[in-house]
């Protein structure tokens, strides 16, 4: 079963087609047509949606290495609906925009409508309406986290933390207009706060979205719930332990608990589709009207979400590096961590790979989409392989099947292997998973202070694009700062498989740390790769503009030398 509230009403479902997304369960199950259905593919947002981690829910809380665990997640977040399976929903509350206002008689001209649709309405931020409740939502996601950190951080005080330009910017960067235009939608986000204070000083009834539901939310009594009629077969005390969350003729999705429980149900379906964020797969169903028979859903699988420093003598795949200087620790990220639960992490240990998070999708699916699932994709065009090909990663695998004779453990039923992430790629879009595999981790040894990264994307648009290419490049350089000891150069965009650029690496390695270098490198990339053309870039352009970004990298370097020494 899986139970969450949606607009402040409880809903439990057991009978329901697993391939149901949240704006199909939203329109045709639900009746509220206020989300809007779009693209159908998570690019436009006009079906945003705003969820709510319930108190007692599954948290997304991240592991420092220490043993101690940190909610780094907001309460609020955004989802596209269109691609979003509502299984996702378990554990939340799902709110659409004709929830947000405070309107207990349900009519229209006596509600008191949330600060983000009052400042669309007085800075007429809507014209014909259809992407409006996408902007709404994700207006008010901003808005209500930025009122509940306020409200923590300076609740001795008075005034609201106004939210600035670029906050604004970055909250709607995953939502498209089509005949406003953004400025007076930028406008309405920018007067939001004011709103908000305004209503604050005048003691107005303000609707609290920020809904407790008590912390045994999930357990309360099913007065109010909405249910589904629940199969007979599922009643029986009998039933093993893992049981389908929600299924229909004949198709299922299970939800485990634990990497337990994830080896066993893959073991038993090892065709099933392992979905995590989904914002990839979500296009097979909505795109390709994919119906897919069993899906293994690991958004309840907490100990794929963490991430932890690895000592080098742990990590079995230390000695396969290629770097001499091996770092001593290996950051471990989790394969179901999504993007956001990322961001701080890589902030930490990987400042210029985080930097580059702007530039990848939207906020909505960067909520969603998960560092596991966009190396499984195997895109050629995939934001992340190469950067992590340049760090040097390595990927943890582990293959589940019944009785496999080649484990080391008879009772065991699965087989794990670390392997260096360049010997993932196979062709496209095939990598080593096979039936039953998945991915558990992804190991990156940390930088030492000679090791400078440095990545760049290529794209039409500067936000929520897919890349045209993709360089990301490590140089490593000697203790005195004259020579390029090793190079790492990943590419992606190039290539049928995001892939090294091997010759050009050795054409640097002991060559100067001077940009002619650089130059040099950059006239032999034809060896490495012989890009294709397609509706985003010519062969010609790809190959001259990667060799332009090499030569680029080689100027960050000089120019970071001589900072450095000066």
């Amino acid at each position: 079963m899986i139970s969450f509230y949606l607009n402040g009403k409880r809903h439990e479902l057991t009978q329901l087609n697993p391939n149901t997304t949240v704006l199909e369960y939203l329109r045709l199950h639900e009746g509220q047509t206020d989300t809007k259905e779009g693209c159908g593919s998570g690019d436009c947002g006009a079906c945003t949606v705003m969820v709510q981690r319930l108190p007692n829910a599954s948290q997304q809380a991240l592991n420092d290495g220490n043993g101690d665990e940190k909610n780094v997640t907001p309460p609020f977040y955004t989802v596209n609906s269109c691609i979003t399976l509502v299984s996702l929903m378990d554990g939340h509350h799902l709110m659409t925009a004709s929830y947000l206002a405070d309107n207990p008689e349900h009519h229209p001209e006596r509600a008191l409508l949330h600060p983000a649709q009052q400042a669309m309405v007085e800075c007429h931020g809507s014209q014909c309406g259809f992407c409006t409740p996408g902007f709404v939502m994700s207006l008010a996601c901003v808005y209500e986290n930025n009122r509940m950190q306020t409200s923590q951080e300076i609740a001795s005080q008075n005034d609201t933390k106004q939210l600035s330009y670029d906050e604004v910017v970055a909250s709607i960067s995953g939502n498209l207009c089509r005949c406003t235009g953004y400025r007076p939608i930028i406008e309405a986000g920018l007067l939001m706060s004011n709103i908000g204070q305004q209503r604050e000083a005048e003691q107005s009834a303000v609707k609290d979205l920020t809904i407790s539901l008590a912390t045994n939310a999930m357990n309360s009594t099913k007065e109010s719930a909405v249910s589904t009629n629940v199969p007979t077969e599922l009643k029986n005390e009998e039933l093993k332990a893992i049981a389908p969350a929600i299924s229909d003729a004949g198709r299922q999705l299970y939800m485990p608990k634990s990497l337990d429980e994830l080896n066993q149900v893959l073991a038993a379906y090892p065709q099933a589709t392992i979905w995590a964020g989904g914002t990839d797969l979500g296009l097979s169903v909505t795109q390709h009207l994919v119906d897919h028979e069993v899906i293994i859903q690991l958004s309840g699988v907490e100990a794929l979400k963490s991430w932890s420093l690895l000592d080098a003598k742990s990590d079995s795949n230390s000695q396969e590096s290629d770097n001499e200087q091996a770092s001593s620790q290996s950051l471990v990220l989790g394969a179901g961590m999504s993007y956001q639960q990322m961001l701080p992490v890589l902030e930490q240990y990987f400042p210029s790979f985080a930097q580059v998070f702007e530039r990848i999708a939207s906020p909505q699916i960067r909520n969603m989409g998960t560092i596991g699932g966009n190396i499984a994709n195997a895109s050629p065009i995939g934001d992340l392989p190469p950067i992590l090909l340049a760090l040097d990663a390595s990927i943890h695998l582990r293959h589940c099947a019944p009785n496999r004779a080649e484990s080391d453990n008879s009772d065991s039923i699965y087989i794990d292997e670390i392997i260096p992430l360049s010997e993932f790629f196979l062709d496209y879009k095939k990598t080593k998973l096979q039936a039953g595999s998945y991915v558990v981790a992804i190991h990156i040894p940390l930088m030492h202070d000679n090791q400078h990264l440095f990545i760049h994307k290529i794209s039409k648009r500067y936000e929520d694009d897919i890349s045209a290419c993709l360089l990301a490049a490590r140089i490593d350089i000697s203790a005195d700062g004259m020579t390029i000891e090793n190079a790492r150069l990943g590419l992606g965009g190039m290539a049928a498989i995001p892939l090294l650029a091997t010759t050009c690496q050795q054409a640097l390695i002991g060559q100067a740390a001077e940009i002619a270098s650089f130059e040099q490198a950059a006239q032999v990339l034809s060896a490495d790769v012989t890009p294709m053309t397609d509706v985003r870039a010519s062969r010609e352009y790809r190959s001259h503009v990667v060799q332009r970004l090499l030569v680029k990298c080689g100027k960050q370097l000089v120019a970071g030398r001589q900072t450095e020494t000066a």
